[in-house]
Order: structure tokens, then sequence, then C-alpha cells
């Protein structure tokens, strides 16, 4: 599970553990042992982030207008498709 500094708990590390999860969360700066973490790992989970910011731009998605599953996946598509032809 990959989460903000916010949620780097002893009690959140240990659930995770129990349910076979691997945490990859920052750890605070008070903290005085440092559990293993991946800084490239918690590099990608930013570009996953920024890409729906921007994809809660196009109005019809971010207050999802389509009732049906099928027309809202069908529009995220089309955003998704217009994001990465823009950048090319």
């Amino acid at each position: 599970m990959l989460a903000d500094k916010a949620y780097d708990a002893d009690r959140i590390r240990a659930s995770l553990r129990e349910k076979g999860a691997f945490a990859y969360i920052p750890p605070k700066a008070n903290r005085r042992s440092k559990p293993y973490f991946s800084t490239w790992l918690y590099r990608e989970r930013n570009l996953i982030e920024r890409f729906f910011s921007k994809l809660k731009h196009f109005r019809r998605v971010a207050t999802r207008y389509d009732k049906l599953a099928e027309n809202f996946l069908a529009m995220v598509q089309l955003a998704s498709m217009r994001l990465w032809l823009h950048r090319l």
C-alpha cells in the first residue's frame, strides 16, 4: 500500500502486515527506527495522483453526469486519450 506520511503509524503498518500487504509509506522525520521505503515507487504514485488531478479537470468526469458505469468509463477513456494526445 502506498500512502502519505500522515499514515505512518505502527498500528497501520501492523494491520497491513496481518493482511499480507507491504506498506510503502515514507517515515516521518521524528521516527526513531525508519522502516524500508522505496523512493522510486513513491515517485510513481505521484505520477498517478497528478494524472487523476488532470482527469478531474474534465467536468463530465469530475461531476459524474453519466449514470451508467459503461458510459462513465467511456468518458474516462476519452479524457485519458485526449490528455495523452495533448502530451504528444
